[in-house]
Formats: structure tokens, sequence, C-alpha cells
């Protein structure tokens, strides 16, 4: 019997590793870095200052975000390979009955026990460990967990996305640097947000708006916080 050829077709869930973390950081970096401007300017703080306390933001977030998604994401990895270790110690030690844990696992989503009990035999010859990771286990090589590749993404997507506010502190004049990086800031979260939408399939404007209110509510609680500790002399 011919097998078919295999059609053409595009799907998102593999971009959902790098996705998250792009998305995640971007947001993080415009949301972040507006804020600590917008809350340093209401103060009352002079321009150098403000300046200063974007570059350093950018900075220290890029760094913790590198750091935070490694971790997180390692400590992943780290769970899906000590499963594979056991999965890999049972095969050696069990083989029998793991060739039955498959068979169950396909006749409870709907194969024949006849036919379950080939497909699970073929696979195990095929290759027993992948099979058992994914029927069993849910580990796929598109969401396997890769904390290098997170942790890169979530750095310079950060940095990505505070250069925006960074660029309105420069370019803007100083006494109006915190309407300046409102503005340029909402502009962003919008765009940020209807990109993300848009890569993961969701609605535009649901994405926009909702990524949008909340860099809103960020930048007017760090503007409050600024005004209630005025440094200006």
């Amino acid at each position: 019997m011919q097998v078919p050829t295999r059609h053409s077709e595009s799907h998102r869930s593999g971009r959902v590793g790098w996705l998250r973390a792009a998305v995640l950081g971007a947001n993080d970096g415009i949301v972040s870095v507006s804020g600590l401007v917008v809350g340093v300017a209401a103060s009352g703080a002079p321009h150098s200052a403000v300046l200063m306390s974007g570059i350093a933001g950018i900075v220290a977030g890029a760094m913790s975000m590198a750091a935070g998604e490694y971790v997180s994401v390692q400590s992943q990895a780290d769970t899906e390979n000590a499963d594979l270790a056991i999965e890999r110690r049972e095969l050696d030690t069990q083989p029998q009955y793991e060739l039955n844990e498959l068979t169950h696992i396909y006749v409870r989503r709907g194969l024949e026990p006849e036919l379950a009990r080939r497909v699970a035999e073929q696979l195990t010859a095929h290759d027993a460990l992948a099979a058992h990771a994914r029927d069993e286990l849910g580990i796929t090589d598109t969401l396997r967990a890769r904390p290098v590749q997170a942790a890169l993404t979530s750095a310079a997507a950060f940095t990505s996305g505070a250069l925006l506010p960074l660029a309105a502190v420069l370019l803007s004049p100083p006494e109006s640097v915190q309407s300046v990086t409102i503005v340029v800031t909402l502009a962003a979260l919008f765009v940020s947000g209807a990109l993300a939408a848009r890569a993961g399939g969701a609605p535009l404007l649901r994405g926009a708006v909702r990524v949008a209110f909340w860099g809103a509510l960020a930048m007017a609680a760090s503007s409050l916080v600024g005004r209630l500790f005025d440094v200006a002399v």
C-alpha cells in the first residue's frame, strides 16, 4: 500500500516556546522601563537622572529576564529528563510491562485492542522511548523545554521593548518626558499586543487592548509613586 505524501501544514504550536518568552520579554521591557522613567520623571528628578534610570532598568531587567527564564525553563527540562530516565530504565528492566502500558494507552484513545497491540509493537520496535515520551508523558520535540533559547529570547525581547521608552526619553524635551513616554509606550504596547495575537492566532484588537491596559495601569501607579516622593529642589 502506498503511503500518502504528507501535505504542507502550518501550525502555531511550534512557536509556543519562543513566542511566550518573546512576548513576555518585550512587554516587560516596555512596561518596566516606561514605568521606571515615568515614575522618576514625575518625582521631579532632572532629565539626566531619568535617562540613567532607564539605562539601568534595561541592563538589570534584561539580566533578570534571562536568568529567571533560564531557571524556570531549566526546571521544566530537569523534570522532563528525570521522567525520561525513569522510562528508559523501565524499558530496560520491564519491556513487556511497558509494551502493555503503551497498548492500554492506545485502547483508551479508541483503537481496537488487536490494532492497539500492533501499533504499540511497531512503535516500540521503531523507537520505544520516543513512543512513551510522546504518548505516556506528553513530551514532544515541538514542546520540549529549551532553557538557553528561552533565556536569550527573553533578554533580547526585553531589550528591544525597553529601547522604545528610552528613545522617548532621549528625543523628547525635558519638560515633556513623562507625556511623550506615556504616548510612545501605549502605542508600542498596542502594536506588541496585536503582533503577539496575530502570531498566536488570537483576535488582534483583544490582544492589543489587554496589553495596553496593563501597561497604562503600571505607568499610572509609577507616576503616583513618583509624585508622592517628589524630589524636586
